[in-house]
């Protein structure tokens, strides 16, 4: 039986809207990849991003370029030269791992000799808005250990001691998506610390972080933005104390698992995080997670409905779910 390839985009509806400094979500726009060899399937999801200068038609085009090469025996090594880092290759790349478990009748986990988890505390994000409805949508997750707060440049410090002062015992993260200025956050580190911060991702853009070289942050800070695959690692070391690791921007679970042999080869702290996204773009990267200081894989959390037999989230803990990466 011949292998073939499908790609699709597809539209989730999201509970709210999402809000960061770039802009504002009500659907997660998403490409699905299935592959199809000896009566098995794999299934791998990524989603565009245009702050990479991704669409789901450009991303769609990329899968095409892969679809004969695939067909005629393409291996998951092959594929890391084919396409770039980025969201085509994550969801070729997954797919591959999830076939790969169909045709051997063996886990992804077992495969990669990782350890699945059972149980992880994600973060949960507060999207921007003002500092009253970012202290409602605080309260209402008082019982999350971890909240991430989205910020801007406008009035950050009074967004972040409204969250503080409704949830005072959760960690926080402060995520202002490029939107300060090395100048800005220098001013603001002070305060930031004195909220008891654990971590500060992609403060200024990353066009702008060599500046971080020269700043002594009391919070360690996490490169996001600036930080796509293994060769970004020696350059953010020097600049940043932790990385944020995205199937999306690594381009799969191949080059995400070498990205983080590299981060703790360097002594940076480990953040897995996503887009905002569907529980099948979540399932591989719960296999980032061992040794990880920080899990952003709050993703599905924002949908108005997920997929079925999608991972559970309640109070800021993520269960796993079997939809991806098990044989079926």
């Amino acid at each position: 039986m011949p292998r073939t390839l499908i790609a699709r985009s597809e539209s989730w509806p999201l509970n709210r809207p999402f809000r960061i400094s770039r802009g504002v979500k009500t659907a997660a726009e998403v490409v699905v990849v299935e592959l199809h060899e000896e009566g098995r399937s794999g299934a791998g999801e990524a989603v565009p991003y245009s702050r990479y200068g991704e669409s789901p038609a450009s991303v769609l085009a990329q899968i095409e370029s892969v679809r004969s090469a695939f067909e005629s025996g393409m291996t998951s090594a092959a594929l890391q030269s084919a396409l770039p880092p980025g969201a085509a290759r994550n969801a070729v790349d997954c797919a591959l791992w999830d076939l790969e478990a169909q045709l051997t009748r063996r886990s992804v986990a077992d495969i990669a000799g990782i350890m699945a988890p059972s149980e992880i505390i994600t973060a949960v994000t507060i999207s921007l808005d003002t500092p009253e409805r970012m202290a409602q949508a605080a309260a209402r997750l008082d019982a999350a250990p971890l909240l991430k707060v989205k910020v801007d440049a406008s009035e950050p410090l009074a967004q972040l001691r409204a969250v503080r002062a409704a949830a005072p015992a959760a960690r926080l993260i402060v995520d202002p998506n490029e939107s300060w200025s090395p100048a800005l956050l220098k001013r603001l580190l002070p305060d930031i610390a004195a909220l008891g911060a654990d971590l500060i991702e992609q403060p200024v853009p990353a066009a702008d972080d060599a500046a971080l070289e020269h700043i002594e942050s009391p919070v360690p800070i996490c490169a996001d933005e600036s930080a796509h695959t293994s060769a970004d690692l020696e350059r953010i070391a020097r600049r940043y104390q932790a990385v944020n690791i995205k199937l999306d921007k690594a381009g799969g679970l191949t080059e995400a698992l070498a990205m983080r042999a590299g981060a703790e080869a360097l002594g940076l702290t480990i953040m897995v995080g996503c887009m905002v996204c569907t529980s099948l773009a979540i399932a591989p990267a719960l296999l980032l997670i061992n040794g990880a200081g920080f899990a952003d894989l709050d993703g599905p959390w924002w949908l108005a409905r997920d997929r079925d037999n999608g991972v559970r989230i309640s109070d800021g803990r993520l269960y796993p779910a079997a939809l991806w990466g098990f044989p079926r």
